[in-house]
């Protein structure tokens, strides 16, 4: 372990800076891909023990990044002076022998549901158990959408009932409408959750297809019959079972009511659906197993000279999760989930960065008018949450923060020459991402599966939340030397093979040349926003326009 710190130090502090004509561009040539090469074998390494969230491996690889953070001069941006923004979690897992879910009409026997095989559940409420026996309320989509004229709650009453909803959006074709094909926040499954307590219901059902989730139940089911984690602190209002349900389920829930499901989905995707209560009871006793625990966040910045002269802020935010999936207890072999591409090249990334704009800040002459912060997020894997947790409590308020880039897996096989920046063009900065991405040779490309919302599935989802604007960087497809077709199937080979898996280790072989142009790329967006005669804001019309505003008027 220390034998690999000593390297990371000593790798770093070889090499020549070659000269340029600007500071931000001197500091661009100082990122190198054996910097980045160095992070991601230390950070990957079995030392790390997974990097899980509240065990050990997690607190020692956050301890890393915050010494790295302290070696290159960034102020704490933490709790009381330190790197290490501490978050409350508490894992929940339902204990199967001891849950049960029981559909019961007002005439004729009750069907009894099996878990992870007809339903799965969590119970958001934190305590270890809840029981329940309450109508159930059919609500379309679940969707409350004002700038679409579409509100599935109106006209009914779901306080202290469960609701039962359908996954994804209300389908359209126009993107003006629900986004078309691709996937709106509306049609996560986290908002339908977070819709549904708001409403004060105490339990939501949400129907699975696999045409409108795009992804079967084996990954509704092996997602959520382990343990689930929530931030203990949350003030948000929470559900006693948030709940999936198999489609023939469904269909039984329907025809013990009378009804046809496939007739009633239809209905529920039309304009002017009217909310209607079933009847059906749900009768169901979960009990859990209960896990509280603490995981940092590490947050650094470069105090800007707006702070110093007690003006407002216009910041620039780099995030990346450090977390992964630690270790299988028990399991013969390798049992680590070593998460050297996911995300040991974003936390490799995220540290390059800092150390550049560090030494930047340091030159003579330099002044950066205002402030560029850093933060490498816990529990990414357990559904965005220490990023929720920041976007919550930055170390700045929220809208003096003009943009966050996140980077999460870049693979490290080559030169890119496509970036995908999917957000960006939501924003005002989009006219100078574009202009960016041609200087750095790389051709922008959309987002390749719209349909499956990837957008809401990293880091910068949290952030745009509480209204500031925000994108990761990714690769496309396309590598010098290569054609589209081997970047597809290296994609498709890693997906297939180590994502998630304990075959996600460092490759001795691998090419970060294509990660330090990204990385040098990001640096360059971060130098113009702080430098941009006014902030960043999302373009009119936008989903997290209100966010924004609200958080201006704060």
């Amino acid at each position: 372990m220390k034998a690999l710190c000593a390297l990371a130090i000593l790798t770093l502090a070889g090499g020549s800076v070659a000269s340029a004509q600007t500071p931000i561009s001197r500091a661009e040539q100082s990122i190198k891909p054996e910097h980045i090469r160095v992070y991601d074998r230390f950070i990957s390494s079995d030392d790390f023990e997974g990097r899980y969230p509240g065990l050990r491996g997690g607190q020692m690889a956050a301890e890393y990044i915050a010494s790295q953070f302290a070696l290159y001069g960034l102020k704490p941006a933490g709790d009381n002076g330190t790197f290490l923004q501490q978050v409350n979690f508490v894992g929940m897992k339902a204990v199967p022998s001891e849950t049960s879910f029981k559909l019961v009409p007002k005439t004729g026997p009750a069907i009894p549901l099996t878990f992870a095989k007809d339903y799965t559940v969590a119970n958001q409420t934190l305590t270890k158990e809840a029981s329940f026996d309450v109508p159930l309320v059919f609500v379309g989509f679940g969707v409350t959408a004002p700038e679409f004229h579409w509100d599935d709650y109106a006209g009914v009453d779901v306080k202290g009932k469960v609701i039962v909803c359908i996954v994804g959006d209300p389908p359209s074709t126009d993107p003006k409408f629900f986004g078309g094909d691709a996937l709106t926040y509306y049609g996560r499954w986290t908002y339908k959750f977070e819709q549904a307590a708001r409403k004060g219901a105490i339990g939501a059902l949400i129907i699975h297809r696999t045409d409108y989730a795009s992804y079967g139940w084996d990954v509704v089911r092996n997602s959520n019959t382990t343990e689930k984690t929530f931030l203990r602190d949350d003030e948000n209002p929470r559900l006693k079972a948030a709940s999936w349900i198999h489609l023939e389920v469904a269909r039984s829930l329907f025809a013990m009511s009378g009804l046809d499901l496939d007739k009633e989905m239809a209905e529920a995707s039309k304009p002017g659906f009217k909310a209607f209560q079933l009847p059906v009871k749900l009768q169901a006793k979960i009990t859990s197993e209960v896990r509280p625990f603490q995981s940092p966040n590490v947050v650094g910045m470069l105090p800007g000279a707006n702070v110093a002269a007690h003006k407002p802020d216009q910041a620039v935010m780099y995030t990346a999760h450090y977390d992964h999936l630690g270790v299988r207890a028990g399991q013969p072999g390798d049992n680590i989930y070593n998460g050297a591409a996911d995300n040991g090249t974003g936390v490799a990334v995220l540290l390059e960065m800092a150390h550049a704009w560090a030494e930047l800040a340091q030159k003579p002459g330099v002044t950066l008018p205002h402030s560029v912060i850093f933060g490498s997020v816990t529990a990414e894997e357990q559904g965005l949450l220490g990023s929720e947790y920041l976007g919550q409590h930055p170390p700045i308020p929220a809208a003096q923060i003009a943009l966050d880039i996140n980077y999460d897996m870049l693979l490290p096989i080559g030169v890119q020459q496509e970036v995908n920046v999917n957000g960006a063009q939501r924003t005002t900065f989009f006219p100078q991402v574009q202009a960016t991405a041609k200087r750095f040779g790389l051709a922008i490309v959309p987002d390749p599966r719209p349909s499956a919302g990837s957008y809401y599935r990293s880091d910068h989802f949290s952030l745009s939340r509480v209204g500031i604007p925000a994108f990761s960087v990714d690769a496309g497809t396309l590598y010098k030397g290569h054609d589209h077709e081997w970047g597809k199937a290296q994609e498709k080979d890693f997906n297939d093979n180590r994502y998630h898996n304990f075959s996600d280790n460092f490759d001795p072989s691998w090419n970060f040349a294509g990660d330090a142009n990204l990385t040098r790329f990001g640096m360059d967006l971060g130098w113009q926003v702080i430098h941009a005669p006014h902030s960043i804001e999302w373009k009119h019309g936008n989903e997290f326009e209100a966010a924004r505003l609200a958080s201006q008027k704060q």
